[in-house]
């Protein structure tokens, strides 16, 4: 095992068990209107995050603190982790009705059937798909569908299920998970292309990429403020409208980019920054209320559990299919790559992120439809 990558993986279960509870306590703490306020500020929230995150990282990675070169980035979770203890003591406690044993079972075969999934789209490339990872996928399927199964049949022996595949078989719902593993995917994979060709490409460093990057949370902030009262007004027609915008910026920075071509300047890139970013934020912040608000309260824990391993999902499942498309559009290992040439990776990669903020777009359609219809 790599070092390091035992603890990377206790991050990954910690924050497993942290973002399903916050989404949770907002759906069950808060009415219509205030949820969508709450939400509006953990919209801000994340984009400010972002912010930092990419700015201060930049700066951490770029001044090599300690010596210790990118694994001081994880140096900002010790102070934010602190903030979160005392943090948590002013929260309200809310508890289900029925206290669930946890099913070991379950964890095991979602755990390794997706990542048997994830694993061969990510390392798969790379390797020139050797026969592993289709071996690979083809378990995971298979797993995944035993976990299907596994929890029908838990639910009927009377035991609470880790995911009630009834929510699932609600239209709704179901196009609501679906919104939100697409929507995630572009983000992820919209940072990695981002940093690869102002880093590897334009020859950037990691301060300065993250602060032309900056811009791009800025909107996220600005557009996560205002989503609330849209959503309030307008309804469903206003994450359309944030749909549609996201899709022409993308559309406009692919646009940009591949006309400047290696002479690009980073900063003519802000405008159309900022415009992703307010997409993003019309479309990702009030996702989350939409989604939720589509169960029961008491299915609350559940269904936020569902949406955040999809979001999770979601962006490893992007940055796989992105860096599939960036790799195929670079020359062999042993030619030097130039920045023209990162120039029409990312615009390939980026063509993942344009297709997918369309399919935003046709999805939001229908579940409006679904609505209208009271199904």
């Amino acid at each position: 095992m790599p070092a390091g990558t035992d603890g990377d993986a206790r991050q990954g279960l910690a924050a497993a068990l942290l973002f399903p509870q916050v989404y949770a306590s907002i759906r069950v703490n808060f009415d219509a209107q205030d949820s969508r306020r709450a939400f509006g500020l953990l919209g801000m929230t994340l984009g400010l995050a972002a912010i930092a995150g990419h700015v201060l990282g930049g700066w951490m990675v770029h001044a090599d603190l300690f010596g210790s070169g990118w694994r001081s980035i994880f140096l900002i979770n010790v102070p934010i982790g602190l903030l979160a203890i005392v943090a948590a003591r002013y929260i309200p406690e809310t508890r289900a009705l029925q206290r669930p044993d946890l099913d070991w079972a379950g964890v095991a075969l979602v755990s390794v059937g997706l990542a048997l999934l994830l694993v061969p789209l990510i390392e798969g490339p790379g390797q020139g798909w050797p026969a592993w990872s289709f071996f690979a996928l083809g378990l995971a399927l298979g797993l995944l569908a035993l976990f299907k199964r596994q929890q029908q049949r838990r639910r009927a022996t009377g035991r609470l299920p880790l995911v009630d595949m009834q929510l699932l078989t609600q239209r709704r719902f179901a196009l609501g998970t679906l919104l939100v593993l697409v929507v995630y995917s572009t983000s992820s994979s919209f940072f990695l292309c981002f940093a690869l060709l102002m880093q590897s490409g334009l020859g950037l460093d990691p301060f300065m990429a993250g602060s032309i990057f900056a811009p791009c949370s800025v909107g996220f902030v600005l557009a996560s403020l205002a989503a609330p009262r849209l959503v309030a007004g307008w309804g469903i027609r206003a994450i359309m409208v944030g749909a549609l915008l996201y899709a022409l910026s993308i559309g406009l920075l692919i646009a940009q980019v591949q006309a400047a071509g290696a002479q690009l300047v980073p900063v003519w890139l802000i405008p159309v920054l900022i415009m992703v970013g307010a997409g993003q934020g019309l479309v990702m912040t009030p996702l989350l209320n939409l989604v939720l608000a589509l169960v029961d309260e008491a299915k609350a824990g559940m269904a936020s559990g569902v949406i955040a391993t999809v979001q999770q999902v979601g962006a490893a499942l992007g940055m796989a299919v992105v860096g599939i498309f960036f790799a195929a559009a670079l020359p062999g290992e042993d030619l030097v790559v130039q920045a023209g040439q990162y120039v029409h990776a990312f615009v390939a990669g980026m063509l993942y992120n344009l297709g997918a903020a369309v399919m935003v777009i046709v999805l939001l359609v229908m579940l409006a439809g679904e609505q209208r219809s009271g199904r």
